[in-house]
């Protein structure tokens, strides 16, 4: 007797649709929404922080005195302006005209996942590997198995991914006889760990990538939402050949407008707007114009200022809750900008496993599952602390701890089944070594 399916078109799909799942975080959206749950499973900013009655007048303004143009079709590789404008965003990391940054090597994409799709797009065939820190954004990781790409997971530790693993991974790639196509990097206030790359390793991570002929596609979405002093510079302002820069509008200004784009080599750029057009024809003008439009008129720097002060109180607000509540054997990260905090759990303790009695809890992370191309990192989860007010972030962590220590005392009749960490530890510094609960 046959098997039977809900499915009835399950035979007709493509391969490259085999294995796909819903991510980890989209899953919990439902859930975590409710307003009885606290949730720091996101990864929202905090856009009511913006002058929302000046934003509401300027995008009236476009559609009453320019709608013929901003309702209108554009081109792929989106306007001049808006361009203009991203290269006066990105100078103020240090990519600017000096390192190569132009208008006319820049494509407008509809936010950072466009962005990923478009890259993954034009260089990746089946069977292709990927290497990527572990974790990484689950995002990624949905594009790259969409490609029908291999992610190689190189570890990481408190200052970043670490270039000895990266070399031997490098190494161990070729010895299967497979080709890594390139490093996929979050050097800035990484998602989901938080950590940043040091000064020293954005040197050699771009000399082991140069040497060994790999691209390198560097995500900085976090990357102006600095806390303590401006962040390293990133890895495209130290060198321009064969480095791809992705960054979006989605946490400087607001995701609902879908912006973002890609600073791309000159001979890759036609390329990219050729797979943009096949894919979309054409990024949305109105919203184009109303991120330009922002740009041109509104305080933005300042903007800038005011999400960092919130992050920061937010962030401090996390770690206190954390150092102040959770079970000892208990370990986190310290961002010092960005949106998240990566915590591995005591020993013993399954993030997903123990997520039901969580929202039963009225509480909500991400397990560190969905941040691995393997489905490792049971024992850890994400932590976001952009979106909820400091008291509601205290609630949550508070919540949090009471299910952990329940899970702890009912784990001990089972035994351990995961462990190891990052960051800090109650009580206790971390260590200095490389973290093995990153790897």
């Amino acid at each position: 007797m046959t098997g039977t399916t809900l499915d009835d078109y399950t035979d007709r799909y493509a391969r490259r649709m085999r294995g796909m799942t819903a991510s980890e975080i989209r899953a919990l959206f439902a859930v975590a929404s409710r307003p009885e749950v606290v949730s720091l499973a996101g990864g929202a900013p905090y856009v009511a922080a913006l002058p929302l009655d000046a934003v509401g007048e300027m995008l009236g303004k476009l559609a009453t005195d320019h709608g013929p143009t901003t309702l209108q079709y554009g081109i792929g590789q989106g306007t001049l302006e808006l361009r203009e404008r991203i290269c006066e965003v990105m100078a103020l990391s240090g990519i600017d005209v000096g390192c190569g940054a132009s208008p006319e090597d820049v494509v407008v994409t509809v936010g950072g996942q466009q962005a990923l799709d478009l890259v993954a797009r034009i260089f990746l065939d089946p069977g292709d590997v990927v290497l990527a820190e572990g974790p990484t954004y689950v995002g990624a990781l949905g594009v790259f198995q969409a490609a029908q790409a291999q992610v190689v997971h190189v570890p990481m530790d408190g200052d970043g991914i670490v270039p000895e693993a990266l070399e031997q991974a490098i190494v161990e790639v070729a010895r299967s006889g497979r080709r890594a196509k390139f490093l996929y990097t979050i050097p800035t206030f990484q998602n989901p760990a938080g950590v940043t790359l040091t000064e020293e390793r954005r040197e050699r991570v771009l000399d082991i990538c140069e040497r060994a002929g790999l691209l390198v596609v560097e995500d900085d979405p976090y990357g102006q939402l600095s806390f303590d002093g401006d962040a390293p510079a990133p890895l495209r302002s130290r060198r321009r050949d064969g480095v791809f820069y992705l960054s979006t509008f989605s946490k400087t200004f607001a995701p609902g407008m879908r912006v973002g784009w890609i600073l791309a080599p000159h001979a890759v750029r036609e390329k990219l707007v050729i797979a943009s057009e096949a894919q979309i024809l054409c990024p949305s003008a109105y919203a184009q114009a109303a991120i330009a439009t922002y740009l041109a008129t509104m305080p933005w720097r300042e903007q800038l200022k005011a999400y960092r002060e919130i992050y920061r109180e937010r962030r401090d607000a996390l770690l206190d809750a954390l150092a102040g509540l959770m079970p000892a054997g208990t370990t986190w990260t310290e961002p010092k900008g960005g949106l998240f905090v990566w915590a591995t759990l005591p020993e013993g303790l399954d993030a997903k496993a123990m997520m039901p009695r969580a929202i039963a809890a009225r509480v909500a992370y991400v397990p560190g599952t969905g941040f691995y191309a393997d489905g490792t990192g049971a024992g850890h989860m994400r932590l976001n602390f952009s979106f909820p007010p400091p008291e509601r972030i205290r609630e949550g962590v508070r919540r949090l701890a009471g299910v952990m220590e329940q899970e702890l005392a009912m784990r001990q009749v089972f035994g351990p089944v995961g462990g190891g960490l990052a960051g800090r530890r109650r009580g206790q510094a971390a260590a200095d070594a490389p973290d093995p609960g990153l790897a």
